[in-house]
């Protein structure tokens, strides 16, 4: 694993970048142990590799005026955005406390304060929301720039292809950004696409493309940084291709056969975490004690969060019928 110099960054800055990556990989883990004692029930997506992509990209961010929004791959970018842990187990088990009062669980985090506008369970379905939250922001002469992230099943859905075209001819401060992490479900992307470059899907439109690393939280940052720097000073949208890859199946019902042990084992040489912490221990920013350190410490946080979500209760019968229309 090579050597990077990390001089450009403060200790603190790169601790940041590591520690929310550890939080979401531990995170994801305890939701996995918790949907095997049939503590979570439904769907649940857990974003084990990809932890990169939502941390490196968030943290380009200010979510004081900037938003995101994402498909149903939504743990680790909540946890990125500032979620606690407590609250999205408490969704996950269905809880009162949880952060959409246990009404929405693995696909459907959401929180307002933090401008993380969910979680959204549909393919595709949150494009136009998220281009209609860019439309917002310009009508308002707003500073801010919307993150929509989606998978690349997503990516050949009319709704992508609508709402880049509208926010070309709108000038809207949106970056899309596909998490590639090449299985749509269980299907090889390349299988399904004329095109497997996706960065030139945006050329129809007059968006120029960028691919990215998705594996190098320096690397997400980094052009996610330029791309919004950008698109806050000429007010014109961009589109992201992020190569990753899941380590996990595309749900916890999903055995994953579809792809070889070798295949596996390269993407986890490349494991995001282990890069970083790599770099940092090469570069004389953290020890391995140190990251130990840490790492009990968010593994407590989130045997707490299930202490949690246990102790929470369950919503009343009455609560079926709130918060269905506004």
């Amino acid at each position: 694993m090579e050597t990077k110099d990390l001089s450009r960054y403060s200790k603190e800055f790169l601790h940041g970048l590591l520690e929310k990556m550890l939080l979401i990989r531990r995170f994801e883990e305890k939701a996995a142990q918790m949907y095997g004692l049939q503590k979570i029930g439904g769907f649940c997506h857990l974003y084990i590799g990809q932890e990169a992509s939502g941390v490196g990209s968030v943290s380009a961010v200010d979510l004081s005026r900037d938003y995101v929004l994402t498909a149903y791959r939504d743990h680790g970018i909540a946890l990125a955005c500032g979620m606690k842990p407590g609250f999205l187990m408490a969704e996950l088990f269905g809880k009162v406390n949880g952060c959409s009062k246990g009404k929405g669980g693995s696909m459907h985090f959401f929180d307002t304060s933090l401008h993380f506008l969910g979680g959204n369970g549909i393919v595709g379905a949150h494009i136009p929301v998220a281009t209609g939250v860019a439309l917002k922001v310009r009508l308002k002469r707003e500073s801010g720039v919307v993150l929509c992230f989606f998978g690349d099943g997503a990516i050949h859905q009319g709704s992508f292809h609508e709402s880049l075209n509208m926010a070309q001819i709108w000038k809207l401060p949106i970056l899309y950004i596909c998490e590639n992490n090449q299985y749509g479900m269980g299907t090889d992307f390349r299988r399904v696409s004329a095109v497997t470059d996706f960065t030139i899907m945006g050329s129809s439109y007059g968006i120029e493309g960028k691919q990215v690393n998705g594996m190098d939280v320096l690397d997400v940052y980094e052009t996610v940084s330029d791309e919004v720097n950008r698109i806050r000073k000429n007010n014109s949208p961009g589109f992201l291709e992020i190569r990753t890859y899941r380590y996990k199946g595309h749900s916890m019902s999903d055995p994953a056969r579809y792809r070889t042990r070798e295949e596996l084992n390269a993407y986890r040489e490349q494991d995001p975490l282990l890069l970083l912490k790599t770099r940092m221990i090469n570069n004389n920013q953290i020890t391995e004690e140190q990251f130990e350190a840490i790492d009990h410490r968010l593994k407590k946080l989130c045997d707490d969060a299930v202490k949690f979500a246990d102790k929470s209760e369950e919503p009343a019968l009455k609560s079926l019928y709130e918060d269905v229309y506004a």
